[in-house]
């Protein structure tokens, strides 16, 4: 599975992929209103950083203005990945983009019906949001195991961004139904190394250690 980081934070998003633990980043209009910096900008930093796709939302509403945006976010690096909303008007863009050879991540999915359509249209990727869907009284990670078994049923090419997510749990139940991508804060993601036994391990070889009284350096 690969971990896209859900951040506008160039700090975060460097320690990540020095790590190793970066395949790509996703963006939106709150992320870059939260980093307070111009999107243009800080979206070309990120691409800069990151070899893998690095998502870019489009912010109009209608198919005509969301091309014209699209074209200026495609021209800024060859990994950006245009970011258009689950609507009929979005997957009208999506198609159009993905028959030019732009990737697309078709955002904002919240049923199956939905990510059916998506994948239809030809989006490289889909965004379920689990988190949100958790919220509204819905199991999200039930709607990644329908989307999967939809995909699979049918041989779509189009990959399960799972979004929206909060915790560990969301991730672990992830890669375990077999989602292809998933996209969190940097702070889940780092989470993930975070283990009670590890930490006394580390406790205990550390007192042990400083019992010999010896040092590697």
């Amino acid at each position: 599975m690969k971990f896209f980081a859900d951040t506008a934070e160039i700090a975060d998003i460097r320690d990540l992929n020095d790590a190793g633990l970066l395949d790509g980043v996703t963006t939106n209009p709150s992320l870059i209103a939260k980093s307070g910096r111009n999107f243009m900008e800080v979206t070309k930093e990120i691409c800069d950083l990151v070899e893998g796709p690095v998502s870019a939302e489009v912010v109009a509403l209608d198919h005509a203005t969301m091309m014209k945006e699209a074209e200026v976010l495609r021209k800024i690096a060859d990994n950006v990945c245009i970011k258009v909303p689950l609507t009929i008007d979005g997957l009208k863009t999506c198609r159009a983009l993905t028959n030019d050879g732009t990737m697309v991540n078709v955002t904002l999915c919240f049923s199956a019906n939905q990510a059916l359509l998506a994948a239809k249209a030809g989006a490289t990727f889909v965004s379920p949001f689990v988190g949100r869907h958790d919220d509204n009284g819905f199991d999200g990670m039930d709607l990644i195991r329908d989307i999967r078994l939809i995909y699979d049923n049918y041989d779509f090419r189009t990959e399960i961004l799972v979004a929206s997510v909060r915790h560990v749990v969301h991730v672990l139940e992830s890669a375990r139904i077999g989602a292809d991508v998933m996209t969190a804060p940097p702070k889940v993601i780092k989470s993930l190394a975070n283990h009670v036994l590890t930490d006394k391990g580390i406790e205990g070889f550390m007192a042990d250690w400083a019992k010999t009284g010896q040092s590697i350096l």
